[in-house]
C-alpha cells in the first residue's frame, strides 16, 4: 500500500533554491516519489511512499514556520503512483502568466463541501470549471461551465472575453484547490467582487461529499500514475494515451485503431514512423518489465506528461 499527499500553499519565499535543496534530500532519504514545484510564491506538490514517509515529509515542511499552515489531502493507492522524485524550481508553483498576482494576500472566500451543493444549486450562481478541456473531459460538476482552456494561462483571456460575468456571483474550482485560489485572487485584482472557490478542491469533495447527494458526474483527473479518481478516492480504470495525452476508457479501447501504449484512434493517422518504432520499444520494454515483476521507469505517462 502506498500513501499519498498531495499539497500547496502560496506563501513568499526569498530563497527557493535552499527551500528545493533540503526538501529534495530530505525525501530521497525516506524513498519518497513524487514531484514537488517551489518557486517564490510557494510550494506546489505530490509526493507518495509509506505511510511512516509521507507523514514525516508533510510533519518536516510544517516544522518551517513557513509553511506551518500547510495542509495535505491524504490518499492511498495498490501502486506507486510515481516512478521518481522531482523537485523543481519554477517561476511559478501554477502558471497563470499575468505576472504577479498576490494570492498570499488576497484569495476568494472558501466554501466547504458541506456548503459547495446549495452554492452551485442556486440559479443566481455561475460555476466554472478551471482545469483543462481533457480534464473536464472525464467529469465536472452538473451545471458548470468549461472554458475549454488547453492550459491554465488560458484562463485569463476567456475571462477578459466573458466581460459579462463582472457583477455576478462567480463559484470556481479545480483538482485540489490551487488553480482556483490563483484563478480568484486574479479576478479580486480586477474588480470582481463575488467569487467564491470550492475548499480543497475536486478531491476534498470526492472524499467527504455523500456520494449518493453528489452533484459530481463522472472522475477527477489527477497528475500522476492512477490518472483519475472516483468517490472516496478510488483509483479509476483510465490511461493517458502516449501520442496525444489523451483519456482512455473502455469505449476508446473497443475502437480497433487503439494500441496499448502507442497511440489511440484519435492520434493513430498522426503517428509518425518514428514515434511508432520509439512507443512500440518502450511498450514491450514495460510488458517485458511486468513479466519480471519490475516497473520499467519509461512509463506512457511519465513521458506524455
Amino acid at each position: 500500500m502506498f500513501h499519498i499527499a498531495a499539497f500547496y500553499l502560496f506563501v513568499q519565499l526569498e530563497n527557493p533554491r535552499a527551500v528545493a535543496d533540503a526538501l529534495r534530500t530530505f525525501c530521497r532519504e525516506r524513498n519518497i516519489r513524487g514531484t514537488v514545484l517551489i518557486a517564490p510564491e510557494g510550494i506546489n506538490g505530490t509526493i507518495a511512499g509509506s505511510q511512516k514517509g509521507v507523514d514525516a515529509v508533510v510533519e518536516y515542511l510544517r516544522a518551517d514556520a513557513r509553511f506551518m499552515n500547510l495542509e495535505a489531502k491524504m490518499a492511498t493507492a495498490e501502486s506507486d503512483p510515481f516512478y521518481r522524485l522531482k523537485v523543481r524550481l519554477k517561476k511559478e508553483i501554477v502558471t497563470l502568466g499575468v505576472g504577479v498576482v498576490d494570492t498570499a494576500g488576497r484569495t476568494a472566500s472558501r466554501v466547504p463541501v458541506g456548503e459547495w451543493n446549495a452554492l452551485i444549486s442556486d440559479p443566481d450562481t455561475v460555476v466554472i470549471d478551471t482545469r483543462n478541456d481533457y480534464e473536464v473531459a472525464i467529469g465536472t460538476f452538473a451545471g458548470a461551465i468549461n472554458p475549454a482552456t488547453g492550459s491554465f494561462r488560458d484562463l485569463p483571456a476567456w475571462i477578459d472575453e466573458h466581460s459579462e460575468l463582472k457583477g455576478k456571483r462567480l463559484a470556481m474550482f479545480c483538482t485540489g484547490g490551487i488553480r482556483c485560489e490563483k484563478a480568484t485572487a486574479y479576478l479580486l485584482e480586477n474588480g470582481y467582487n463575488e467569487v467564491y472557490q470550492l475548499e480543497g478542491g475536486i478531491l476534498k469533495y470526492l472524499e467527504a461529499a455523500d456520494e449518493g447527494s453528489s452533484l459530481w458526474n463522472g472522475e477527477c483527473y489527477v497528475f500522476d500514475r492512477r490518472v483519475s479518481v472516483g468517490h472516496g478516492l478510488v483509483a479509476g480504470d483510465l490511461e493517458v494515451c502516449p501520442g496525444c495525452n489523451h483519456v482512455i476508457g473502455d469505449k476508446q479501447r473497443q475502437n480497433g485503431r487503439y494500441r496499448r501504449g502507442i497511440c489511440c484512434h484519435g492520434c493513430a493517422d498522426d503517428l509518425t514512423p518514428e514515434r511508432e518504432s520509439r512507443f512500440e520499444e518502450r511498450q514491450r520494454q514495460i510488458e517485458l518489465a511486468e513479466l519480471r515483476g519490475e516497473t520499467h521507469l519509461g512509463s506512457v505517462f511519465e513521458e506524455s506528461r
